[in-house]
């Protein structure tokens, strides 16, 4: 009988630009208070990436290199990369195979992914199936984007909320009852008229027109978008839980996307969960959608402890949204 296989992270690596776009600088912009923006999204600074012709391959580059850095594992021994992205460097070639090529993975293929917020979860599942099929026993999944190329900083209910960042997670088999050991994930692209960007794509390729109206930047309906995230990520959640057994109090650390403050309260409140036990960096790095997640996990690694519960949870535009049961594999910084 075939010994059961899961898939857990054994590291964690993360990127943040070294510009940080304050409230206050924001205000000189924009139309708005450093008041105004912590009151209704929580977000004190985000980080920028500034350097001309720079996109998400150079955060997820920087966020690979700082997990070889912790790791004995060598770039040619990894055999497949995913970056899951809405802000790719180009149609094609792929993100993920910039950052395989820029880090040594030779030996690895590589393909992006796009769930927009919700992507890391959607990758993880992704990269936990190649593993549990046997076949793979080194995965690199980079998460991030370049949200400052698609913020219209003209709108002051959306440009405060974005800032630009990337995670890495390197995913290995493991016989023990840890890692990726459950989730449920959905997509209802019903959501586009609340959250999309119209122009850019083959349907609507950006025109002189789009670009000077600000048809190729996120256009979000604050007040449906809420909603729609507070009913599905607790619902989710819930769901994962009970079918795995778990009550709050099992639950060690929820880590959910960082998208606003409020949405982050209203699912713990909703959940009846201990505020103390949600991971939240929202302050400093702002939604980096994709990145959220894995960026917390990288700020939070020293403090998990292997044996962790942790529920993953997200919504992004689609719409996208789903959760994941994770049992933390490692103690400290490095496995």
């Amino acid at each position: 009988m075939n010994e059961e296989v899961n898939a857990v992270i054994t590291c964690v690596g993360g990127y943040v630009p070294d510009y940080v776009l304050t409230n206050g600088e924001l205000s000189e912009i924009v139309d708005t208070t450093d008041e105004w923006i912590m009151t209704r999204i929580g977000i004190k600074e985000r980080r920028i990436l500034k350097e001309k012709n720079s996109g998400t391959s150079v955060m997820g580059t920087k966020a690979v290199e700082d997990l070889f850095k912790k790791t004995d594992t060598k770039p040619e021994d990894i055999e497949l990369v995913i970056c899951t992205t809405t802000t790719p460097d180009y149609f094609f070639p792929s993100t993920a195979a910039l950052i395989a090529t820029n880090t040594g993975m030779k030996n690895a293929f590589a393909f992006d992914m796009e769930a927009a917020c919700s992507g890391f979860l959607f990758g993880l599942e992704t990269a936990s199936s190649y593993i549990k099929s046997g076949r793979y026993k080194k995965i690199i999944l980079v998460s991030g984007d370049k949200l400052s190329s698609v913020t219209n900083y003209s709108d002051r209910a959306t440009c405060p909320i974005f800032g630009d960042g990337a995670g890495a997670v390197l995913v290995e088999p493991t016989s023990e009852k840890l890692g990726v050991l459950d989730s449920r994930l959905y997509t209802d692209a019903g959501g586009f008229p609340y959250l999309h960007i119209k122009y850019g794509g083959s349907a609507y390729p950006a025109t002189e027109e789009s670009i000077k109206s600000n048809g190729t930047t996120i256009y979000q309906e604050g007040k449906a978008v809420f909603k729609f995230a507070v009913t599905n990520m607790s619902d989710a959640s819930e769901l994962v839980m009970k079918r795995n057994g778990l009550t709050k109090d099992d639950i060690d650390w929820m880590v959910p996307h960082q998208a606003n403050i409020r949405i982050i309260d209203a699912v713990a409140n909703r959940m009846d969960f201990d505020r103390n036990k949600v991971m939240v960096n929202i302050q400093k790095f702002g939604n980096t959608s994709a990145g959220t997640i894995p960026l917390c996990l990288w700020e939070w690694e020293d403090k998990l402890k292997k044996g962790d519960n942790l529920i993953l949870t997200a919504f992004g535009g689609g719409f996208t949204w789903g959760a994941l049961y994770l049992k933390w594999a490692y103690n400290g910084k490095s496995k």
